[in-house]
C-alpha cells in the first residue's frame, strides 16, 4: 500500500508548524512568481580558473616567473571577480523600472583586467618582444566584452522626476534592500527550506512597495516608515529566530515568527494598495481636469 513520504526535513499532516492558521491566510501566490535568478553562473565561475592555473605554474619559474605569474593570476582573480559583481549589478538594473546606472563600470573594468592578465601571461611565457602580450591581451579584452556586454550607461525611467528625489528613493530602496538581504542570510541558518520559502513570499511584497515608489518618489514619505523601521524590526527578529531554532527547532517560536511574517505582508500589501489607489485618484482628477478644459474650448466628449 503507497505511504506518504515523510522526514526529518519534510512536512507530514501531522506537524502543527507545518499548516498553521496564519500561513493559510497568508496570500497564495506561484512557486516562481517574483523569483529572482542569480545571473552568476558557470560560466562566470570558470573565469577564476585560468588565474589558479596560472598562479600554481608560477611556483616554479624563479623568483622574477613567481612575481609576473602572481601578479597575471591576481589580474585575472580580479577581473573575474568584478564580472561577477557587475552581471549582479545589471541584473538589479534591469529589475527595476526606475534606476540609475552603475555608479562603477564593472563589467568594463572587468575586461581590462583579463587583458592586462591574459597580456602578462603570454609575456612571461612566450619569446622576448611586446607584440605577442599585446595581441593576445587585446583578444582576450575584445572576448570578455563580447561575452558578458557593457555596463549600463544611462539612466533609466528619470524622465521628469526630479534628481534630488530620484537620489532619496535610491538610497530608501538600498537600505531596505540591505534589510532583506539581512533576513536572507539569517534565515538560512535554520536550515528550514519551508521557513526560508517563507520570508521569499514576504520579501516579494516588500518588494511590490519598492517598486510603487520607485514610480512615484512622492509616496516615499509615507513608505518610509516601512522601509526603514518596520524591515529593521523584521531583520531582529528573524535573526533571534533564526539563533534560537537553529539551536531546538522550536515550534511556538516558528508559530510565533510566522504570524509576524503575516503582520507585515497584510500592511505592506495595504500600504501598497493604498498607494495605487491614490495614483489612480490622482488620474481620475486629472482627466476631469482636461475634460473641463476640452469643454470649455468647445469639445465635447461622449
Amino acid at each position: 500500500m503507497a505511504q506518504r513520504y515523510g522526514g526529518k526535513y519534510s512536512p507530514t499532516p501531522g506537524d502543527p508548524s507545518a499548516d498553521t492558521p496564519d500561513t493559510a491566510a497568508a496570500p497564495v501566490k506561484g512557486s516562481y512568481a517574483g523569483a529572482r535568478v542569480d545571473p552568476v553562473g558557470a560560466r562566470v565561475n570558470l573565469l577564476f580558473t585560468p588565474a589558479v592555473v596560472m598562479g600554481l605554474m608560477s611556483l616554479t619559474g624563479g623568483a622574477l616567473g613567481l612575481a609576473t605569474g602572481l601578479g597575471g593570476a591576481a589580474l585575472l582573480a580580479a577581473g573575474a571577480f568584478m564580472t561577477r559583481e557587475g552581471l549582479r549589478a545589471e541584473a538589479a538594473y534591469y529589475a527595476r523600472k526606475v534606476a540609475r546606472r552603475p555608479a562603477l563600470p564593472r563589467k568594463m573594468i572587468a575586461s581590462v583586467l583579463t587583458g592586462l592578465g591574459a597580456g602578462i601571461a603570454a609575456w612571461r611565457n612566450a619569446e622576448a618582444g611586446l607584440l605577442a602580450p599585446l595581441i593576445y591581451g587585446g583578444a582576450a579584452l575584445v572576448l570578455h566584452g563580447l561575452a558578458f556586454g557593457i555596463d549600463p550607461l544611462r539612466d533609466k525611467g528619470t524622465e521628469g522626476i526630479d534628481g534630488f528625489q530620484q537620489d532619496r528613493v535610491a538610497r530608501a530602496v538600498e537600505e531596505a534592500e540591505a534589510y532583506l538581504t539581512a533576513m536572507t542570510r539569517a534565515i538560512g541558518r535554520t536550515g528550514d527550506r519551508r521557513m526560508e520559502a517563507r520570508v521569499e513570499q514576504f520579501q516579494k511584497i516588500a518588494r511590490d512597495l519598492f517598486r510603487t515608489v520607485e514610480e512615484d518618489p512622492r509616496d516615499l514619505t509615507g513608505a518610509r516608515r516601512y522601509m526603514s523601521v518596520y524591515l529593521m524590526g523584521a531583520r531582529d527578529a528573524t535573526e533571534k529566530f533564526a539563533d534560537l531554532y537553529a539551536c531546538d527547532h522550536d515550534a511556538r517560536a516558528r508559530e510565533d515568527y510566522t504570524r509576524l511574517l503575516t503582520d507585515l505582508e497584510q500592511n505592506f500589501a495595504a500600504r501598497t494598495k493604498a498607494m495605487l489607489a491614490n495614483d489612480r485618484s490622482d488620474l481620475t482628477v486629472e482627466i476631469e481636469v482636461l475634460r473641463d478644459r476640452l469643454q470649455r474650448e468647445g469639445v465635447r466628449l461622449d
